[in-house]
C-alpha cells in the first residue's frame, strides 16, 4: 500500500526517500505503462513548482508521449528536436534554466519556463526520457538532477 510521506528540509534525503517509495510502488509489477503511470504520479506529488511531469518512450526512432501528469502535451518528438529529443539523442540529462533560450524548444505549454529531461537507457538502448517542466525560470538545480537521475536508475529496474 502506498503511503504519502512527509518530507524534510534536506532535499537529498527527500530524493532518497522518493526513490525508496518508487521501488516499493513498482516492486513486482511487470507492466511498463502501469509503472510509468505511477512514477509520473509520484513525481507530481513529490515535486513542487512544476506544471508537467511525465515520460516519452522511443518508438520507431522518435519519442512518443507516454504516461504523464499535467496539461495535454505534444505527442511525437523527433530525435534531436527540442529539449526531449536532444536529451535522447545525446543520451545526457539537460537542465534548462530558460526554455525560451533553448534553440528549437518545442512549447507544448506556454506557461513552462524551465525544464529538466533525463534520458532513460535500458540495456544500452534509449527507452525514452523523463521530462519535467516548471512555470519558474531556473527551477532545477544539481540536487534535482542527481535525484532525478537516481529516480530513473530505480525506474529502469522495473521496466
Amino acid at each position: 500500500m502506498f503511503k504519502v510521506e512527509t518530507y524534510s528540509e534536506d532535499r537529498k534525503k527527500n530524493y532518497a526517500l522518493l526513490n525508496k517509495q518508487l521501488h516499493a510502488l513498482l516492486e513486482g509489477e511487470p507492466n511498463r505503462i502501469a509503472n510509468l503511470s505511477n512514477a509520473a504520479a509520484l513525481l507530481n506529488q513529490f515535486l513542487d513548482r512544476i506544471n508537467w511531469a511525465g515520460f516519452y518512450t522511443m518508438e520507431g526512432g522518435e519519442l512518443v508521449l507516454g504516461p504523464f501528469q499535467g496539461l495535454p502535451a505534444c505527442v511525437r518528438i523527433p530525435l534531436g528536436k527540442g529539449v526531449c529529443g536532444t536529451s535522447a539523442q545525446k543520451r545526457e540529462t539537460l537542465r534548462i534554466e530558460d526554455v525560451h533560450a533553448f534553440p528549437g524548444h518545442i512549447a507544448c505549454d506556454a506557461a513552462s519556463q524551465s525544464e529538466i529531461v533525463v534520458p532513460i537507457i535500458k540495456d544500452g538502448e534509449v527507452f525514452g526520457v523523463l521530462d519535467i517542466d516548471s512555470p519558474e525560470k531556473n527551477r532545477f538545480d544539481e540536487i534535482d538532477q542527481q535525484g532525478l537521475e537516481d529516480f530513473v536508475d530505480t525506474l529502469v529496474k522495473h521496466l
